[in-house]
């Protein structure tokens, strides 16, 4: 019964002794300089904000393999911050997130969830989802421009040119407008102005 005890209390106070340099670094990291992702489990396509303290220029730049485009900090003081989006197709899990600030690199954590918000990673047996946006150019129409923009065929085109009767009726047009003219031309000469 005694070497139970002690085999307790000696994994007991092994792990703390594991958890306080962890919690340490997590405290002291906070103070002299950190990277923080608001929210820091979010879905894929969510919108983020960093903010950065401990850092002495005015700005900064954020990149990580989970984000869009790398994210552009400013503030003052110390403390910057910026946002960002997590790409669409990006896989649930952990990803690492570093600063570049006045000759120095930040570190930081963001972890992507499932789009349900689910708080653990996908399992990677699981077919990922659909992504939420484009991930690629999207072809565009042109609304009702698109026929009139588009290469003519040859079922499109007719070598022979108008037909009879459009020959026709080109020919009716015509002797209207001519008498039209002859008759406006007649009334002005009967009215006397010339």
């Amino acid at each position: 019964m005694g070497s139970l005890k002690v085999t307790l209390c000696a994994g007991a106070a092994m792990a703390a002794a594991a958890l306080t340099p962890t919690a340490y670094a997590a405290a002291h990291a906070a103070d002299a300089g950190g990277v923080s992702v608001t929210p820091s489990s979010p879905a894929p396509g969510a919108d983020v904000t960093l903010t950065v303290r401990g850092c002495t220029g005015g700005t900064a730049t954020a990149a990580s393999t989970a984000f869009v485009a790398d994210a552009h900090l400013a503030g003052a003081d110390g403390t910057l911050a910026g946002e960002t989006k997590v790409r669409s197709a990006v896989a649930p899990g952990a990803y690492d997130v570093k600063v570049a600030c006045a000759g120095r690199t930040l570190r930081g954590r963001i972890t992507v969830v499932r789009p349900g918000g689910t708080d653990h990673p996908a399992r990677p047996t699981e077919a990922p989802a659909a992504p939420a946006s484009p991930v690629a150019p999207v072809h565009a129409g042109g609304g009702g421009t698109a026929p009139l923009t588009a290469p003519l065929t040859a079922a499109d085109t007719r070598a022979d040119g108008p037909g009879t009767g459009h020959t026709v009726m080109g020919l009716v047009l015509a002797g209207v407008a001519g008498t039209a003219v002859v008759a406006r031309g007649v009334a002005r000469r009967s009215r006397g102005t010339h």
